[in-house]
Formats: structure tokens, C-alpha cells, sequence
């Protein structure tokens, strides 16, 4: 992460909020803080928040940069809101939205532990399991996350980049629960393609991070996906037949661009 970015990020929060660097993707920056966006000034040494920041990027017009910094954004933010009202959906919870500056705060998913030991990304908790990979409290886990997705499609939303690193793994009674994060290419959708890719991206982040036991994942996670739309009766099952169906096509156009480069 470059000091530029972290510079960017201090002189817009200024220096009475506190921030510590989380992780860097393509879009955006995020940041763990124990202040509230509406009380400024005061930090709670017990309190975690999450603040995701879009810098700006120096090869777009300034303008454009700011009018897709502005839309991201909001979309993200209004997704979120959405999802958070769904009680069967874990999302974090969104706290506080500055569409202009490209900044979001949103709910620490982790529980106070030491050394923050109360979350994890899928991808992460896959390879601490990788010398033991068929045990039952992974397979548990990956059905939950297949329920997720399930209820995600069900309520017609779609992820747009459903990658292990972007399901998280709470801490929560003893058990792993998983929250969807992430939206800024999320959307409401009833479009079966737009279903078959989010499940076509998650399969193919699987198989090329955890190849070796690729195959037993994802049918935990489809089975938990199933299990969503069996609830539904008759419609339920339409609704999973469209999917699966064009989740296939989805993986077949996929075998042919690898196959012609």
C-alpha cells in the first residue's frame, strides 16, 4: 500500500481518527479504525470499524474519476443497506456513506479476540484446513457459504465478484458463519446469467487456489446452495433447474476460451 494512498486517506479523516492498513485491492484501500464517523474525536479502545476507501486514480480524467468514485460508491452502499434488512443474509452492516471522497464505513466483522484471531477470509481459512481438508467443520462451514450465495440469488441480488477472499468468516457462538463482503460490482438482478457467472467465478477461485481438493468443495458449497431453493417448493426447484442449467453454459464457455488461448 503506498504512502501516497495513506496520505490521502489522513489528510481527508484527519489525524484524530486513527487507521490501520487492512488490505489493498484494484479499487480500493481498507482501513480498521476505533472511531465512529459521527463522533470524531473520541476513540473507544473496544470499538472496531472498517473504513473502505477509493482513491483516487491518476489515468482516468478527473472528472470521470470522480463521477465512477461517486457512482461505486453509492451503488455499493445502497446494496449493502439493502442486503442488511435480509434476515437470512450476513452482510456488514453499513454505518456510513461519503459518496464524494469515495469513502464507506462499515461494520469490523471480526470478534475482539487477540491478535485479531476472530475472522478470516475463505481463502485464508481453506489453507489453514489444508492438513485436514475433509473435516467436518470445514464441510459445515462451505455448506453455510453455499446457503449464502443461495440466499443472495434467491432475493435476485448478485455479488459480481464472488472470490474466496470476498466471504468472510466470523467468529460467532463457536462457529465459523460466513458474510458476504464486498459489493462494489454487486446488483439487483433476476437474470440467471448473471447467477451462473457468480457461481462460475467462486468455482474457478477454488480450483486454482485450492486445486487438490477443488472437487469436495465446491459440492459442499453447492450443496448448500441447493438447500436454499428446496425450501421453495416447485418454484424453488424451477428457479435451481434455470441456474444449474445456465451455470453449466457458464462453465462451457469458459472451457472453450481456455482452450483457444
Amino acid at each position: 500500500m503506498s504512502q501516497e494512498v495513506i496520505d490521502q486517506i489522513v489528510k481527508y479523516l484527519t489525524p484524530q481518527v486513527p487507521i490501520t492498513p487492512i488490505s489493498q485491492g484494484a479499487e480500493a484501500v481498507v482501513f480498521l479504525t476505533n472511531v465512529h464517523p459521527y463522533d470524531i474525536g473520541r476513540s473507544y479502545p473496544d470499538a472496531k470499524y472498517i473504513i473502505k476507501y477509493r482513491p483516487p486514480k491518476k489515468y482516468r480524467h478527473p472528472s470521470i474519476d470522480r463521477a465512477l468514485t461517486k457512482h461505486r460508491t453509492l451503488s455499493e452502499s445502497r446494496i449493502l443497506a439493502k442486503l442488511s434488512q435480509i434476515p437470512e443474509l450476513h452482510v456488514p452492516r453499513l454505518i456510513a456513506c461519503d459518496p464524494y471522497n469515495g469513502c464507506i464505513w462499515i461494520e469490523y466483522l471480526g470478534e475482539n479476540l487477540p491478535n485479531n484471531c476472530g475472522f478470516s477470509n475463505l481463502k485464508n481459512y481453506l489453507w489453514m484446513n489444508a492438513d485436514d481438508p475433509y473435516n467436518a467443520d470445514v464441510e459445515k462451514t462451505l455448506v453455510k457459504v453455499g446457503q449464502q450465495i443461495g440466499q443472495l440469488h434467491w432475493q435476485d441480488y448478485c455479488h459480481g465478484d464472488l472470490t474466496t477472499s470476498n466471504v468472510v468468516l466470523s467468529r460467532r457462538g463457536g462457529e465459523w458463519e460466513p458474510f458476504l463482503i464486498d459489493f462494489g460490482l454487486g446488483s439487483a438482478s433476476t437474470l440467471v446469467e448473471d447467477k451462473g457467472v457468480d457461481l462460475y467465478v467462486l468455482e474457478r477461485a477454488i480450483i486454482s487456489t485450492h486445486s487438490r481438493f477443488a472437487d469436495k468443495y465446491n459440492m459442499w458449497i453447492m450443496q448448500g446452495f441447493k438447500d436454499v431453493f428446496g425450501q421453495h417448493g416447485k418454484v424453488g426447484d424451477k428457479k435451481l433447474k434455470d441456474t444449474l442449467k445456465r451455470f453449466e453454459e457458464v462453465r462451457l464457455r469458459g472451457r472453450k476460451r481456455s482452450m483457444l488461448g
